[in-house]
């Protein structure tokens, strides 16, 4: 049966006939970028390169790239025109202010260097077994370096796809005479060798992964330029000075302090010195403290030295603001205005008749009268007989001495008949 194309289908494989383009237009209609910006190495360097292969590749795409340090695998963090297909994309000029905002000189971006290909399954491949064959690099550094005596700490190694060199990072507290080890390590590799000495905060940015903020390290992810960052951050932001609070992976004060610091600054600027001597609706006072992100001031009045906050914008001038019996004034003014809180009544307890026709309310009072009667008697029959009890008992018969615990009427009831009995045994000893 033969396959005749519909009129309607035909009708919407015009372009003139439908609202937008479908993925292949688009795609044929976009320009194709001039350069592309990729991210490569270790330390995530960032290379703008001409784009010759006649591609427009999206962001996160692997490239292969010549760059100045040899062939390596790179990733596409933008392309540098208008129209590039991808929301990410940004011109060059954006590009290169933020690189200048970023730090300038000393920003890790390269120019030297050509897009090869587009990366295929073999360089994917390559790279992978590159990377699963790190083990190696990192056991044959230390074992080489312990064999020459020296005091390295091995903190990672970069061998790049071509092959064409290996870099070596490394801590050491003093300088170190590497030449030989250096030797070894060329022999073994068969590639150029690169020893870089790194301190705590790029090792932090070669082997760190997440920080206590639950993201990853700022120095892994984004900063390129990593500027000294100082106590007065912290103290300026009133952050606890606790070293393990505000230190990071690395040890030293956490990046993330300088974020806000310029923002602190200017708030700051806004808020009176502590001991100042200002004026609010309230009357005079001296400023105690203040909160930099919500602008208020802690004003301690001279009046009746109470301690109110008061927003920035609502000080004023000490002789301007209002004398004591203008504030004593509108305060009764106040309290006359608002009307008198009355107590809340008090719920009156329902009464549940029972089936002898009694209030159950009342028979629970009673009961609980008498009990009280029952315990107040037992603390007064107590009190006596411990006062009786605890000192020593004088018999009339035998002249012995005897403490007796019974407290209370019975315990005295007991102690009149131990005498009486003994009391009569005697008298009819004597009697005889």
């Amino acid at each position: 049966m033969p396959i005749v194309p519909l009129p309607v289908f035909e009708a919407d494989a015009d372009p003139a006939n439908r609202d937008a383009l479908t993925l292949e237009e688009q795609l044929a209609e976009i320009e194709e970028p001039k350069t592309i910006a990729v991210r490569f190495g270790r330390m995530r360097m960032v290379g703008e390169y001409k784009n010759g292969i006649g591609v427009t590749p999206g962001c996160g795409s692997k490239l292969v790239v010549r760059t100045h340090r040899g062939i390596e695998l790179t990733e596409v963090i933008t392309t540098t025109c208008e129209n590039a297909g991808c929301g990410k994309s940004v011109t060059r000029n954006e590009m290169l202010d933020y690189i200048e905002n970023s730090g300038g000189k000393d920003y890790p971006f390269h120019t030297n260097g050509r897009i090869l290909r587009v990366a295929t399954p073999e360089d994917l491949s390559e790279q992978a077994a590159i990377t699963a064959d790190l083990r190696r690099y990192e056991q044959f550094f230390k074992r080489r370096a312990e064999s020459h005596g020296l005091e390295m700490k091995f903190v990672a190694a970069e061998p790049i796809l071509g092959g064409e060199m290996v870099t070596f990072f490394y801590m050491a507290e003093e300088r170190v005479d590497f030449r030989e080890l250096v030797q070894d390590l060329a022999a073994e590799f068969a590639a150029r060798i690169e020893m870089r000495q790194v301190g705590a905060r790029d090792e932090a940015r070669l082997v760190a992964d997440y920080e206590r903020c639950g993201q990853h390290c700022c120095c892994k992810n984004f900063l390129k330029v990593l500027q000294p960052v100082s106590m007065r951050s912290a103290k300026t932001q009133k952050a606890t000075l606790d070293p393990l609070k505000i230190s990071g992976r690395c040890g030293r004060l956490m990046c993330c302090l300088r974020y806000e610091d310029q923002t602190y600054k200017e708030l700051k600027k806004n808020l009176p010195h502590r001991k100042t001597r200002v004026g609010t609706s309230e009357g005079p006072g001296l400023v105690m403290d203040g909160k930099i992100l919500t602008q208020l001031v802690l004003v301690k009045l001279e009046y009746d030295n109470r301690q109110i906050a008061v927003p920035v914008e609502e000080l004023i001038a000490p002789e301007d603001c209002p004398s004591r019996e203008e504030v004593e004034a509108r305060r009764m003014a106040a309290q006359q205005v608002l009307p008198e809180l009355e107590p809340p009544p008090k719920k009156k307890r329902k009464r549940k008749r029972s089936s002898s026709g009694t209030d159950e309310s009342s028979a629970s009072d009673s009961k609980s009268s008498s009990g009280s009667r029952r315990r107040r008697r037992r603390r007064s029959k107590g009190g006596k007989g411990g006062e009786g009890g605890t000192g020593p008992v004088a018999s009339d018969g035998g002249g012995d001495s005897k403490a007796d615990g019974d407290s209370g009427a019975g315990g005295g009831r007991k102690r009149r008949r131990r005498r009486r009995r003994r009391g009569g045994g005697g008298g009819s000893q004597k009697g005889e």
